[in-house]
């Protein structure tokens, strides 16, 4: 077999750490990258840069003063500033005051303009740059219109002709609903709404989420419990019968967690370093913890840590229900970090006031308290209603803190519930989403910590894992290289090499059948302007461009 060529990749995400960050999309963006780069390939970020982006702080440098960009019905100019992550990763902010020079990233009405800016300036920097990219890898609804443009407006570009693209689904819940207007900004007016016969919601919104599944050459999720869920009405979020038409190009891959900023054994905002030969070390950020929450040090009580964002998906409607009967029956003490729906931090101030002596509250969000919690707790809480990935317990567990999760996406692929008889296991879990269930896994888990021998070792086994991005950044490599190997809008004709994919039998698990045969799947989505055109039939293509072949040729 002849060795594979390296990959020029170009990731398009709406936030990388550390230079903009509101979630977990963030905390991918900033690493993902660095583990390609270890694997040899030329790896390269763009981001807008919003107005809490200080250029000197991050040594921000201009690499070009006026790029033209086509939008609308005109060209704007953005300037491209470049920084980096690690010591070799470019990254590259779009600025644009008018789009970004405001205090939020989301949330403004002109969101759907700002984020197909951003992604359209990546796309023509790259030919003015004169690097010419093999994979658009496209990070949630914010970059979706990147796989519809190579099919409409980039079909073509010889520049992009080579081009593949992957679309991640971070989060299904954010789809980037919008109006007419959208398609009319990004260019593709005339191609119209999508139309699917199963899902009347998309015959009169632009949903961009939809068009990033609908036209990617390879999707993927970010657990492979998750791609598994979202076939599903339960998870798929209105978009599970597209997401079955597409499934024969559904991944799933786990995040990683870069465990080099994420090490207790070098952790400067931690009270004492320690790692898996010195755990004995642990016990003084316990004490330190409870000093900081108000709470008295008890080293004999289970320290229960959560770290969320304080939302019904999370969970807190079981916490909501059950935190009461748990502090009067359960010897424990809890701590929160976080913020949210104001019916949450209601709540949890008014139980901060109830039991002072057993609940600490931070309505925040503070990194350097977060790896706090993570080092000083007994226990990390994640009961998500849903959860695509979850990094909370893969940070818990390498910091030596046990989670405590519902059996869902990420956290079913991470945590495996720990059975007293076999002594296996590296935390604790409930199926069903029930407030009674969440109480039993916590009074499983604190009568557990009674026995300190038993908990030692699920402590010393959540450390001893790998959790980092080398095994996943492989995944993706693989799905980088299947995605140049699939013709554009042709159907994939076996993906069954890749361990993480969602085939026949993975859907049919989904939905509660069997496995079976493939079924003959029904035609392809079709994009409705006056009278409806095939989408397979626009954008196949009679043969791969120069580089592509040479690429899929050496795969």
């Amino acid at each position: 077999m002849k060795a594979r060529s390296p990959l020029r990749i170009l990731q398009f995400s709406a936030e990388v750490a550390p230079f903009a960050k509101t979630g977990g999309l963030a905390d991918v963006a900033g690493s993902l990258p660095k583990a390609l780069k270890q694997l040899g390939h030329d790896v390269r970020l763009v981001m807008p840069r919003y107005g809490r982006i200080d250029v000197e702080r991050f040594g921000l440098r201009s690499r070009l003063d006026h790029l033209s960009v086509p939008f609308g019905q005109s060209d704007q100019t953005a300037a491209i500033l470049e920084g980096s992550v690690g010591h070799d990763v470019p990254v590259y902010l779009v600025d644009n005051p008018a789009l970004y020079d405001r205090d939020g990233i989301y949330m403004y009405p002109d969101d759907a303009e700002r984020f197909l800016f951003f992604c359209r300036a990546g796309l023509e920097m790259c030919r003015e740059l004169g690097w010419q990219p093999d994979i658009l890898h496209c990070h949630d609804w914010h970059t979706a219109m990147v796989p519809n443009w190579m099919h409409t407006t980039y079909q073509d570009d010889p520049f992009f002709a080579g081009a593949a693209t992957v679309y991640t689904i971070h989060n299904l819940a954010y789809q980037g609903i919008f109006g007419f207007r959208a398609l009319e900004i990004a260019g593709v007016a005339d191609h119209g709404f999508i139309v699917h016969p199963d899902t009347d919601d998309l015959n009169h919104v632009v949903d961009f989420m939809a068009r990033g599944i609908l036209f990617a050459d390879v999707i993927n999720t970010v657990s492979e419990r998750y791609a598994q869920e979202i076939l599903t009405p339960e998870y798929g979020e209105g978009l599970d019968p597209l997401l079955r038409d597409r499934r024969d190009r559904l991944f799933g891959i786990l995040n990683g967690i870069d465990t080099v900023v994420l090490d207790p054994a070098t952790d400067p905002h931690i009270s004492m370093n320690f790692d898996v030969s010195t755990l004995e070390r642990r016990g003084v950020n316990k004490a330190a913890l409870q000093r900081e929450a108000g709470l008295p040090e008890r080293s004999n009580v289970p320290l229960m840590g959560i770290i969320s964002r304080l939302a019904d998906q999370k969970g807190f409607d079981l916490i909501g229900a059950i935190i009461d009967p748990l502090m009067q029956y359960v010897d424990c003490q809890f701590v929160l970090l976080g913020r949210g729906d104001q019916k949450y931090h209601g709540m949890f101030e008014a139980l901060a006031n109830r039991y002072p002596e057993r609940m600490g509250v931070f309505l925040t969000f503070s990194t350097p308290l977060a790896q706090r919690i993570y080092a000083g707790t007994d226990m990390f809480l994640m009961p998500s209603r849903f959860e695509p990935c979850g990094l909370g317990q893969l940070i818990s567990m390498r910091y030596g803190s046990v989670p405590v999760v519902r059996e869902t996406g990420g956290l079913a692929d991470t945590v495996q519930d720990y059975d007293p008889r076999t002594g296996e296991g590296n935390g604790f879990s409930f199926s069903a989403y029930d407030a009674m269930a969440l109480f039993t896994a916590l009074v499983r888990a604190t009568e557990t910590y009674k026995h300190s021998d038993a908990w030692r070792r699920l402590m010393l086994r959540g450390m001893s894992a790998d959790f980092s991005w080398a095994a996943s950044a492989r995944k993706y490599v693989e799905l980088y290289y299947r995605a140049l190997a699939t013709e554009p809008g042709t159907p994939t004709a076996d993906f069954s090499g890749l361990d993480c994919s969602v085939g026949p039998g993975a859907c049919a698990r989904a939905n509660g059948d069997s496995p079976c045969e493939k079924q003959p799947r029904r035609a392809h989505s079709s994009i409705r302007s006056g009278t409806s055109r095939s989408l397979v039939s626009r954008c196949e293509s009679p043969c791969l461009s120069s580089r592509r072949a040479s690429i899929c040729s050496s795969w």
